[in-house]
């Protein structure tokens, strides 16, 4: 697990550094710069073979002052420099004032101003060169590669890009983009949620982030458009405690980026041990035509290691149940009477209903059933709001700390449509309300942990607990969004929650491990692919 910051305590953490006496402002700063270098280097190794050019546009604040840095670094790196500033020198903060007029010694710094810009993009082309095949004209190749660095507003951005913003915001989508470099964040996005701040945003394919990653970074769709973010230590060497109060100090609780799932309790099974010592889980089918959700789960459950799976079928979807599983069980449940029936076997220690269950009273009933039995449950798909449409408190007031609530977003605005109405609402200022917010908000309120599903899938339990699970830069997996992959993650959560580990734990080792599944396998996956690609993934991790 990596710790995400939100701005407010990356700005705690720098000052509380300063304040000690382990570093200065500028030395930040120039660290900061120099790592910014240091990333283009890393990504595109061509560009420190020979000189090439960079336009830079800086900002009134020290994201500006670090882009002066990294304007005099490439400059004495050999570079041609063009350099724009967005506000006036005289205003900005003392730190970065200096690092402007440390670059004034080597570089003229130009108003930034859509014309201007235009014309320095222009000047990019002018380094092309084309070549004649077969009587047509071609591009050939650069002479002069141009890298764009954005280093107007980074995590300060709290307002909307004005009109002269917008304008020089679509020049540099147009032409910019390939080789744009974010410094800390892609100015006009919010580093606490990632969404846009206004109506626009200066897209980068790299961001260099500063310390630790910052929570915006991964969330909201934005985020998608940036091709890889390398993270600069900006070596910090000063006590723990007086970071940890620093960010304390703040109120806000910590989120992390789930970076490797918690195998701390292990996944491999212990030499002696049996079956039931790896938990049973019981999954519920809707009817016929409509099992094979659950039959999904099931296999998921089963290849994460739970000792036992038993699918509770209807009566009429017996026969088509029996015909399509082996290793897993089966057994009747006609209604809530089968199921509390079946529950009297204090050894199904997981239960998981909602893939394709259905949407009638027999469901609501086995619903209210399998919470009153007070087991580790995952409710998922049908399990959620179209049996509690207009009574999601009726719903709360069943469900304990041993739940996982999986909803995606249609699901989760029908539970807690004034949440989702903050979260969907459009962003005027920052730092505006983020995914984090609103799954922390909604676990609070149902009492159990919350996974809020999608490519930035965040895991949140009632006391504040909070973590991403991204499937962003190196780990997309867009091959995820097919049908049924939703249920193989419910049956991971189940299997995990069979074995013992507690709901929080189950829902990040899950998620995790459906985003590692993906990628083991790339594209042309189905769900039916995830719960096989799963050995695989286990033999990797030494498991």
């Amino acid at each position: 697990m990596t710790e995400l910051l939100t701005a407010a305590q990356m700005r705690a953490i720098e000052q509380a550094a300063i304040e000690s006496g382990e570093v200065t402002g500028l030395e930040l700063m120039e660290r900061a710069g120099r790592g910014v270098v240091e990333a283009i280097f890393e990504e595109w190794p061509e560009l420190a073979k020979t000189s090439h050019r960079a336009v830079v546009l800086c900002g009134p604040g020290n994201n500006g002052g670090d882009g002066f840095v990294v304007a005099r670094l490439l400059k004495e790196w050999g570079w041609e420099v063009e350099v724009f500033l967005y506000g006036e020198p005289e205003k900005m903060p003392p730190d970065a004032r200096a690092n402007y007029e440390r670059w004034s010694g080597l570089g003229a710094t130009a108003p930034l101003i859509v014309g201007a810009l235009r014309e320095a993009i222009n000047r990019s082309f002018e380094n092309f060169e084309e070549e004649t095949v077969d009587g047509w004209v071609q591009p050939a190749s650069w002479t002069q590669q141009t890298v764009y660095i954005d280093a107007l507003f980074g995590t300060g951005l709290k307002r909307p890009f004005n009109d002269e913003l917008l304008e020089i915001s679509k020049e540099w989508v147009d032409s910019c983009y390939s080789r744009g470099v974010a410094v800390d964040l892609p100015s006009g996005l919010c580093a606490d949620s990632g969404k846009v701040i206004g109506r626009n945003w200066l897209y980068s394919s790299l961001v260099v982030s500063f310390e630790s990653p910052k929570v915006g970074q991964f969330l909201d769709f934005n985020q998608y458009d940036v091709k890889n973010i390398r993270t600069v230590d900006l070596d910090i060497s000063w006590d723990w405690d007086l970071r940890s109060k620093a960010v304390k100090n703040l109120e806000e609780s910590s989120v992390e980026l789930d970076l490797n799932g918690l195998f701390e309790n292990g996944l491999q099974k212990p030499l002696r041990s049996h079956k039931y010592t790896h938990g049973h889980a019981l999954i519920l089918s809707g009817g016929p035509g409509k099992t094979g959700a659950a039959r999904l789960a099931a296999r998921g459950a089963l290849r994460i290691g739970a000792g036992l799976v038993t699918l509770g079928v209807p009566p009429a979807a017996q026969q088509e149940v029996a015909s399509q599983i082996t290793s897993i069980m089966l057994t009747r449940v006609e209604d809530e009477a089968g199921l509390s029936e079946a529950l009297k076997d204090e050894r199904l220690n997981a239960l998981c209903l909602g893939p394709a269950l259905g949407k009638g009273d027999r469901e609501r009933a086995l619903i209210l059933a399998a919470l009153e039995a007070k087991r580790s449950t995952v409710l998922d798909a049908d399990a959620l709001t179209p049996l509690f449409f207009d009574e999601a408190d009726a719903l709360f007031g069943m469900l304990h700390d041993r739940c996982v609530l999986t909803p995606h977003g249609g699901e989760f605005a029908r539970m807690f449509p004034d949440i989702a109405e903050k979260l969907n609402a459009i962003p005027t200022k920052g730092p505006a309300y983020s995914k984090v917010d609103a799954t922390r908000e909604a676990a609070a309120r149902a009492g159990c942990t919350i996974l809020f599903k999608g490519p930035d899938t965040v895991i949140a339990d009632p006391d504040g607990r909070c973590s991403i699970n991204s499937a962003h830069y190196e780990r997309a997996a867009p091959w995820l969004a097919t049908a049924g992959s939703g249920d193989v993650l419910a049956g991971f959560i189940t299997g995990l929650l069979a074995r013992g580990c507690e709901p929080m734990q189950a829902a990040e080792t899950a998620a995790w491990l459906h985003v590692e599944c993906a990628l083991s396998f790339g594209p042309g996956l189905i769900a039916e692919d995830l719960p096989e690609e799963l050995p695989k993934v286990f033999r990797s991790l030494g498991l």
